[in-house]
């Protein structure tokens, strides 16, 4: 499934901020962000918006931690900015995000909000396992957003920047 070709032709994986921890009886899909979480969201979406990245689509995971990112996302780039959530996303395989990617056949870029492990073996199956190891050595951190450009050259995804608070 790694064969992903354009379109789109960019696409942005993003990890949700930190999350708070669950309260007694609470569901894990139903956490929130932190109070860091949150700040951390907002200062990597404009940081995003900053850098002139905005998706056509945002797709994000339907857990309250995706939901809040992807908020803060949406708060940054613009209100027109076409944001859908997705169930398949929370506790779905890389190749369930990829399929998911791959379906967006109308769109020129695409964002995910999702959750890692899963975010960060999507990265490892678009890029490699020796780009992914050297452009994150520690892992994909919370809030940390990748952008992949297609490289035509290559036949392949590219990491053209990673984006963190």
């Amino acid at each position: 499934m790694a064969a992903i070709t354009p379109p789109p032709s960019r696409i942005y994986l993003l990890r949700h901020a930190e999350a708070a921890w669950a309260a007694p009886g609470q569901h894990d899909f139903d956490r929130p962000l932190s109070e860091k979480g949150y700040a951390d969201a907002e200062i990597v979406a404009d940081k995003a918006a900053d850098k002139g990245y905005r998706p056509d689509l945002l797709l994000s995971s339907t857990a309250a931690r995706c939901r809040d990112t992807a908020d803060a996302v949406h708060r940054a780039m613009g209100s027109t900015l076409d944001l859908r959530f997705v169930d398949e996303l929370y506790n779905a395989s890389p190749d369930i995000y990829l399929e998911i990617i791959d379906a967006q056949e109308a769109a020129g870029s695409v964002m995910l909000v999702g959750h890692n492990p899963t975010m960060e073996q999507t990265l490892e199956v678009l890029i490699g396992h020796e780009a992914l190891c050297q452009a994150l050595p520690t892992g994909f951190p919370a809030a940390g957003l990748a952008v992949l450009d297609y490289d035509t050259r290559l036949a392949g995804w590219r990491l053209v920047d990673f984006v963190i608070d």
